[in-house]
């Protein structure tokens, strides 16, 4: 199970922070990462981070957003600064077996109930 805390609402230029914690049912979890889905759109990978710290981000979050893990925690951060109005969206966290950074949906198993991120103009 993964569960996520840290979403709200916030002024453009503002700054969040997401944490995702797994229990321990979850095992063999190498990469953990945070999605998002605004509304009408598709899901999106935002960032991504193996259990050795490699990371991967998407294009439009780069310089702004930062993500983090305690593996002791079994827990993953995602600092978000410099926010804007289109980084709104519901936020996931996701756990993968895979030894990557990796960008694939279909990598992911398991996910959390999501946690909304709403960024005013």
């Amino acid at each position: 199970q993964l569960v996520e805390s840290g979403g709200g609402t916030v002024q453009a230029g503002g700054s969040l922070r997401l944490s995702c914690a797994a229990s321990g049912s979850i095992v063999r979890i190498h990469t953990m990462g945070w999605y998002r889905q605004a509304p009408g759109k598709e899901r999106e990978l935002v960032a991504a981070i193996t259990s050795g710290g490699s990371t991967n981000y998407a294009d439009s979050v780069k310089g702004r957003f930062t993500i983090s893990r305690d593996n002791a925690k079994n827990t993953v951060y995602l600092q978000m600064n410099s926010l804007k109005p289109e980084d709104t969206a519901v936020y996931y966290c996701a756990a993968s077996p895979v030894v990557a950074p990796t960008t694939r949906t279909l990598d992911y198993d398991y996910w959390g109930q999501g946690t909304q991120v709403t960024v005013s103009s």
